[in-house]
């Protein structure tokens, strides 16, 4: 969900708080290289302390096995002035083909935050400096073949909400002065995506006309479009479309813009159809060769 996503996840207990690492066990710090800022939310109290707090890395695509322990850490960083108090815990979320994303406490079925292991419900950061957070992910030895999905929640609050956090207690009702999710994504036993392109065309959007690819995934992980097309368009124009960078998880068709791509600074050209265009876009297994005239 860059997407999406970036954005939330409880673990095995309804309040989502997960459990928590005890004294002396182990977690690795094998942190993606990505830098994301995204400040899902901002609410609450009037006289709530700033929520300036940046995660690195903004997801985590991981392969593991079952039986085998995944242990990893991000940074959060606080750019405010002053020391912020988080607290931590994990949410299912869910993605439609409409690119509609939801959050949810409850485990959903299928759900593999139980697996979860965090390191600490809460934490403070001082001010204009970073925390590390470990967590872990237990697959059990008979977890079969897939992609186990969830997200991690930070989230700004209120001192009076500390104790209701630190018991368990904390839901997406809970008032927040903001709130940062990251998606992990975990391929087990070898699990991957499988893209097909189904159509490349252009269509009417919110009253304008635009280029859209629609990609079945056919696989039992998620996948994502990248690359880009050279395009001209009918007026001798020439810029560069790449692919909305959503997730298709396992069994979706979606149906992703082709955006015009802004260069040195400047806005994104308004094409003037037909629209011809070449390249490649490209997958974690492949490459698609497009050569198309859009209409």
């Amino acid at each position: 969900m860059r997407h999406p996503l970036s954005r939330f996840a409880p673990s095995p207990s309804p309040s989502g708080g997960g459990r928590t690492l005890w004294p002396g066990e182990a977690g690795s710090t094998g942190a993606l290289a990505s830098f994301c800022l995204a400040l899902l939310a901002a609410a609450g109290m009037a006289r709530a302390a700033p929520f300036e707090l940046a995660v690195t890395p903004s997801r985590f695509e991981l392969s593991g096995k079952p039986g085998a322990r995944l242990g990893q850490s991000l940074d959060i960083h606080n750019l405010a002035s002053t020391a912020t108090e988080v607290s931590m815990r994990t949410i299912d979320w869910s993605y439609s083909a409409e690119g509609n994303i939801g959050y949810h406490d409850e485990l959903l079925p299928g759900s593999c935050r139980p697996w979860v292991v965090l390191e600490r419900r809460s934490l403070s950061v001082p001010a204009r400096s970073k925390r590390s957070f470990r967590f872990q992910v237990e697959p059990p030895a008979d977890a079969p073949r897939g992609e186990c999905r969830f997200m991690i929640a930070i989230e700004g609050t209120e001192p009076a909400q500390q104790t209701v956090i630190r018991n368990g207690g904390a839901s997406l009702s809970l008032p927040v002065t903001g709130r940062i999710a990251v998606a992990v994504y975990v391929m087990l036993d070898g699990a991957e995506p499988r893209l097909e392109i189904r159509q490349i065309a252009s269509g009417e959007a919110g009253g304008a006309r635009r280029a859209v690819v629609t990609v079945a995934n056919t696989g039992d992980a998620h996948g994502r479009l990248e690359g880009s097309l050279d395009a001209t368009d009918s007026n001798g124009r020439a810029f560069e479309l790449v692919p909305e960078g959503t997730p298709i998880l396992p069994g979706q068709t979606r149906t992703l813009a082709l955006v015009p791509k802004a260069e040195n600074g400047q806005p994104a050209p308004q094409p003037v159809y037909p629209v011809k265009a070449s390249g490649r876009l490209d997958w974690d297994k492949g490459s698609f060769k497009v050569d198309v005239e859009l209409k």
